[in-house]
C-alpha cells in the first residue's frame, strides 16, 4: 500500500464509483473551507487506487505546524483487522507535511436504537442518556475498529452531550430501503412515522402549503429566515456568503449534489431547508423556519418533500444529521431528538473523531489553546 497526493479529479471519479460517501470527504468541500489548506490524498495497491481523503490543515499561530483534518473520512476499507495497512502510510505522510496531530472521523457504525426505543428512554425517568438503553444492534465491524485504532494510539475526542470535537457522533437516519435491500414505498415511510407527524403533513397539504425547489436566487430568502430561527433558536448563524460558496462549490462537482428547498403558504415562506446528496445517501443539512404560521406546518412538508425526492432518485438513507446523546426530557435539545424521532427512523452511533498526536508537546499545548477559548 502506498500513498500520494492526488488531483482532484481522480479523488471526485473515485467517490462517483462508491455507492456512498461523506460529503465532507469530497473534493468540493474544500472550497467552502476557506480558511483550511485542502490536500486530495489517494491509497494504491498495484497502481490501483483504493482509496482517498480530503485533508484539511489548520496551521497554528506563528509556526507552520498544523492539525491535519479528515472530517467524516477518509473514504477507505474500514472492515477488516488490517487498519495499521491503511494509517501508517497517511500519518507517514501528514507528518512530512508538518502536522502535529491528525484528527479523522471513521464512518463506521457502531450501535442502532429503533424510533421506538429512544421514545421509551425519554419517557423514562430512570434514563438519562441513549447509551443507557440497550441497543437493538451492536455493530461488529464498529467494535473491530474503536479496538484497532485503541491499539495504535488513537484517542478518541468526546464532546458535552455526545458532540465530538467536530462532527455529531449520534445521527438520527430514515432507511429508504428494506433489510433486503429493497427500496421502501412512499406509503410504507409514511406509515412508520408517529401519528403527529402524519398528521402535521396533512394538516400542511389541507392549509395549502406547496413545497419546491429553489435556485441559488433564493438563498437570501433561505438566510433571511434563518437567521431568525437562530435568533428564535439562541445559536449563532453562519453568514449567507457561507451558504453561497457551499450552493457553488457542490453544485459545480455535481449538479445533484445540493439542493434548496423552500415550503410556502400564501405566498409567505414558512420554512426553508438545504439538501446534500453523494450517492445513495442524503443528508439535511440545514434548516430554518418562521415563528409565525407554525400551525401550517411547514417543516413536516418540507421535510417529507426531501424524503419523497430521496426515495425516487434512490437513496438508501436519508440522515436528519445530528443528535446530542440526552434524553433527559428537561434538557433543551431533547425537542430537536423529538422532532427527528417522530420520521419513524433510528438513532446511529459513529465511532466518532480520534486523534493521533505526532508532536505530543504541541499537541497539549494544542489542547490547552482549545480548553482556554471553549
Amino acid at each position: 500500500m502506498t500513498l500520494r497526493p492526488i488531483s482532484a479529479p481522480e479523488h471526485r471519479e473515485f467517490i462517483a464509483g462508491r455507492s456512498s460517501a461523506s460529503f465532507l470527504q469530497t473534493p468540493a468541500w474544500a472550497s467552502v473551507k476557506a480558511d483550511w489548506k485542502p490536500e486530495s490524498i489517494g491509497w494504491f495497491r498495484d497502481g490501483d487506487l483504493v482509496g482517498v481523503g480530503l485533508v484539511l490543515y489548520r496551521q497554528l499561530p506563528k509556526v507552520r505546524r498544523y492539525l491535519a483534518y479528515l472530517p467524516e473520512g477518509p473514504v477507505i476499507e474500514w472492515a477488516g483487522d488490517d487498519l495499521e495497512e491503511w494509517l501508517a502510510p497517511m500519518v507517514a505522510h501528514l507528518k512530512r507535511e508538518g502536522a502535529f496531530a491528525v484528527r479523522m472521523g471513521p464512518p463506521v457504525v457502531t450501535r442502532r436504537w429503533s424510533a421506538a426505543q429512544v421514545k421509551a428512554g425519554i419517557a423514562d425517568e430512570s434514563v438519562r442518556r441513549l447509551g443507557d438503553v440497550p441497543p437493538h444492534e451492536r455493530s461488529q465491524e464498529g467494535a473491530c475498529v474503536i479496538a484497532q485504532l485503541h491499539e495504535l494510539g488513537w484517542q478518541q475526542q468526546t464532546g458535552e452531550g455526545g458532540f465530538t470535537a467536530g462532527q455529531p457522533q449520534f445521527n438520527f437516519q430514515v432507511p429508504l430501503v428494506d433489510e433486503a435491500g429493497e427500496p421502501r414505498t412512499e406509503a410504507d415511510v409514511l406509515a412508520g412515522m408517529n401519528q403527529l407527524w402524519r398528521r402535521n403533513i396533512k394538516k400542511a397539504d389541507k392549509a395549502g402549503v406547496e413545497v419546491s425547489l429553489g435556485e441559488r436566487a433564493d438563498l437570501k430568502a433561505f438566510h433571511d429566515l434563518y437567521v431568525h430561527t437562530a435568533e428564535r433558536d439562541h445559536f449563532t448563524p453562519r453568514p449567507l456568503s457561507y451558504f453561497e460558496t457551499m450552493y457553488d462549490a457542490l453544485a459545480a462537482e455535481d449538479p445533484d449534489r445540493i439542493q434548496l428547498w423552500l415550503a410556502r403558504h400564501e405566498g409567505d415562506l414558512v420554512a426553508a431547508t438545504i439538501a446534500i446528496r453523494v450517492g445513495t445517501h442524503a443528508w439535511y443539512s440545514y434548516g430554518a423556519s418562521s415563528t409565525e404560521k407554525r400551525e401550517v406546518r411547514g417543516s413536516n412538508a418540507v421535510q417529507w418533500a426531501m424524503i419523497r425526492h430521496a426515495l425516487a432518485g434512490g437513496a438508501h438513507v436519508y440522515d436528519l444529521r445530528g443528535i446530542t446523546e440526552t434524553l433527559d426530557a428537561d434538557d433543551p435539545h431533547v425537542g430537536l431528538i423529538q422532532f427527528k424521532v417522530g420520521t419513524g427512523g433510528e438513532a446511529v452511533e459513529y465511532a466518532g473523531e480520534w486523534d493521533l498526536p505526532i508532536n505530543r508537546a504541541i499537541y497539549k499545548a494544542f489542547q490547552v489553546y482549545l480548553a482556554r477559548r471553549g
